[in-house]
């Protein structure tokens, strides 16, 4: 079986600041890189996750909303004030 792939890439402008392109060179040539394309590739990939991962706990802590009761919540953050206030 011989499959064929292609990726396409594109090439595209963005603006950045002049220092974070003197820094971006400067990892580039640390790691040996030609260029800091597969930099912001990487970057990019992880603010991706990242932001994925926030994605992910705004909509459980969403779903938790209304799951105790008003008594039940402001006894437990009354608690907890208490209990910092003995940590200090």
């Amino acid at each position: 079986m011989h499959m064929h792939v292609q990726l396409s890439l594109m090439r595209t402008t963005i603006e950045i600041k002049p220092e974070h392109r003197a820094r971006l060179l400067e990892l580039a040539a640390r790691k040996g890189v030609k260029g800091f394309s597969s930099l912001v590739e990487e970057a990019l990939e992880r603010y991706f996750v990242a932001q994925a991962q926030e994605e992910g706990k705004r909509a459980k802590a969403a779903s938790l909303y209304g799951v105790m009761s008003k008594k039940d919540a402001d006894g437990l953050r009354e608690e907890a004030d208490r209990m910092r206030k003995q940590w200090r």
